[in-house]
């Protein structure tokens, strides 16, 4: 009686774990339950914020909303541009930091430091299922990621140290600057790369990667090694001193000028942020320019906003709305260019 009785939990446990295997939890549902710990965390934190905390968040000046309108308007702002990203094909960063400096009351500041968790956030996420699928490159990506973080370091103890004035007109030149990119830099599925220089082959910067669409393996390699390292210094120290990732340089540089596939040039470029943008928003935590006031609704908002739209993304005409987030980044580029003047 007594084997019999010893015997039945290990009978049991087998069961158990097939039961265990059989249960899937979708990525959206994960997704959900992760913003709505992350909406209980910014109740929890606006019950111990109070107005003069909004205050010097936003400046000198007192807003005419009270203080918990402006978390709401930002969830709201931050969950429209999470599905404008994802249709046009850029970091939810790059919009948000003009944006959201240009039109709210908030200390540029918090914006910055606010727009490298947002970017970081999403790079995050993605990460570790491109590096599954053999889409990022660790041998790519690691040179350029300690190059881009140690100078995104550098960029973001420049930007804390520049008057606001001056970090707006450069946050606007810089913007309108990428608008310009977008409109000129064209996209090439797989460069050709005749020969790959001494410095990529010295690194080991190749691979091979299973295109699904076509069921070949593209063998690549790269070239103008050294050219894309001190770009990536240029690209680094931009991405720390405004706050807006670097994925809007990270892909043309990968593609263009080192000859990477856009595959591997896009999952590398996700990949590549989650270690330059860590790098520089400890810099912005350290000096206390994170306010979760502003972070947690964002965050919640570009989440919730990027499964909105991948799944309006086959309905929709890529080159429409390539042309809103151009239109959206001249205004807003415009605008902090006139907040810095004062205008």
């Amino acid at each position: 009686m007594e084997n019999d009785v010893s015997a039945m939990p290990k009978q049991r446990l087998p069961g158990l774990f097939s039961r265990l295997r059989q249960i899937r939890v979708s990525r959206t549902a994960l997704v959900c339950l992760f913003a709505l710990v992350l909406t209980v965390f910014m109740f929890i934190s606006m019950a111990f914020i109070s107005p003069e905390a909004v205050q010097a968040a936003s400046g000198s000046a007192r807003s005419v909303l009270p203080w918990w309108a402006w978390p709401l308007i930002l969830f709201i702002v931050t969950f429209l541009l999470g599905i404008v990203a994802v249709l046009g094909g850029v970091g939810g960063g790059v919009l948000f930091v003009p944006i959201v400096s240009g039109f709210f009351p908030f200390n540029i500041d918090f914006v910055r430091g606010a727009g490298l968790l947002v970017a970081l956030s999403g790079a995050l996420a993605a990460g570790p299922g491109l590096l599954r699928k053999g889409l990022a490159d660790l041998r790519l990506c690691m040179p350029l990621a300690i190059i881009a973080s140690a100078s995104s370091i550098v960029g973001a103890m420049i930007g804390l140290a520049l008057p606001a004035n001056v970090i707006q007109i450069s946050l606007g030149a810089t913007i309108l600057g990428i608008v310009l990119i977008m409109l000129m830099a064209k996209k090439s599925e797989y460069p050709e790369v005749k020969q790959a220089c001494a410095l990529s082959t010295a690194l080991r910067m190749n691979g091979i990667y299973h295109e699904a669409s076509t069921g070949q393996n593209i063998n690549w390699h790269v070239h103008r090694t050294a050219q894309g390292l001190a770009t990536f210094v240029i690209i680094g120290l931009m991405a720390g001193m405004f706050g807006l990732g670097a994925g809007w340089a990270n892909v043309p540089v990968l593609n263009l000028m080192m000859g990477a596939p856009l595959k591997v040039s896009v999952a590398t470029s996700k990949f590549l942020l989650s270690i330059t943008d860590t790098a520089a928003a400890w810099i912005y935590v350290n000096n206390g320019a994170v306010l979760p006031m502003v972070v947690v609704p964002s965050i919640i908002g570009i989440m919730l906003g990027s499964i909105v739209g991948v799944r309006i993304l086959a309905r929709t005409k890529p080159a429409a709305i390539r042309y809103i987030v151009i239109v959206l980044l001249i205004f807003a580029g415009g605008r902090s260019l006139l907040k810095g003047l004062g205008i």
